[in-house]
């Protein structure tokens, strides 16, 4: 029986250090499996970002499971490029005052919404069209207008109560 148990405990320790063996080494590829195509896309985006935007700085990247944003300044003005996992440009996007909107929407804004103040105004440029959007708020309501395909008008995009 003494022999017995001896050779249990043999074979129970022996089992435990070829389990923990087995799971660090799944820990270290799954980690390096993880890694290379992580830096990978990093290069494909950073020589994508080199490319697009000359002698733009860099402030700060976020890596998304589908997209990577990043934020840079680009003569005195800050810009959020997005970029594909092929390193594709997908969009970029600019806050922006009122002043800087084409004429005839600044012209609409003053006209037809008199009551609401400027929040949020953005452009983003896609493929090579701008679209412009603008949040309205008033004491009561939030407003998000878009101009996507001229630039004289502002269409209707989402209305929401605030609560009180």
């Amino acid at each position: 029986m003494n022999k017995s148990t001896n050779l249990l405990r043999q074979t129970l320790q022996g089992s435990k250090k070829l389990v923990i063996t087995m799971a660090l080494l799944l820990t270290v590829g799954i980690s390096f499996s993880f890694a290379a195509p992580t830096d990978e896309l990093r290069a494909i985006v950073k020589a994508s970002f080199q490319r697009d935007f000359k002698g733009a700085m860099v402030i700060s990247v976020e890596n998304h499971p589908t997209f990577t944003k990043l934020v840079f300044d680009m003569d005195s003005q800050i810009f959020y490029a997005y970029y594909s996992d092929l390193g594709e440009l997908m969009a970029v996007t600019r806050n922006l005052p009122p002043s800087q909107l084409p004429m005839p929407l600044l012209i609409k804004l003053k006209k037809d919404y008199t009551n609401y103040w400027i929040s949020d105004l953005f452009e983003i440029t896609k493929d090579g069209e701008s679209r412009y959007y603008v949040t309205l708020e008033n004491a009561d309501t939030k407003l998000i207008l878009r101009s996507e395909n001229s630039f004289d008008d502002w269409d209707f995009f989402r209305k929401d109560k605030k609560t009180k």
